[in-house]
């Protein structure tokens, strides 16, 4: 199955028919593998993976990292519940080193997030600091390059 779920995390699209072909396996086999692998949450969800600079759509993403309390009994799982649960958030991780959780964050524009950091995040009684870095430009995501350099064709001027 580890072959199945690798050849899915590079290219969702292949069909159980090309993976069937490419492991040399039946594909009601392959079916059965992802279904099962879909079930038990292994495969959480399918989804493109878009260079919105390249398509003309007004989005400010930011990354927030939050020092937090963790909750008795709770840990950060109830405070990353309450958090994950706004629109605005499109990941979130628990954390090593100087911050607990970090967060990305899509708004409409600057004030957006920043609206949203001040008046949900930053009111919360468990969130101690917040620190905001917006993303200025995408250059490699989920191991996709979003811009490959051509060739300079640039001449050598020496003097």
């Amino acid at each position: 199955m580890r072959k199945i779920i690798e050849i899915l995390e590079k290219n969702c699209q292949k069909t159980p028919e090309e993976i069937a072909t490419m492991l040399g396996r039946s594909v009601e086999t392959v079916k059965e593998q992802i279904k099962e692998l879909e079930d038990s949450g292994v495969i959480a969800g399918y989804k493109a993976l878009i260079n919105w600079d390249a398509f003309d759509r007004d989005l400010v993403v930011a990354q927030i990292e939050l020092r937090v309390t963790p909750q008795i009994g709770k840990g950060f799982d109830r405070i990353a519940e309450k958090i994950y649960q706004y629109p605005h958030v499109t990941s979130m991780f628990l954390m090593s080193g100087g911050y607990d959780l970090s967060l990305t964050i899509e708004g409409q524009n600057m004030k957006d997030v920043a609206l949203f950091v001040a008046e949900k995040l930053a009111p919360m009684e468990c969130i101690e600091s917040t620190t905001t870095h917006f993303i200025l430009k995408k250059y490699k995501e989920q191991g996709v390059i979003y811009e490959q350099k051509g060739e300079d064709n640039r001449q050598v001027i020496t003097l």
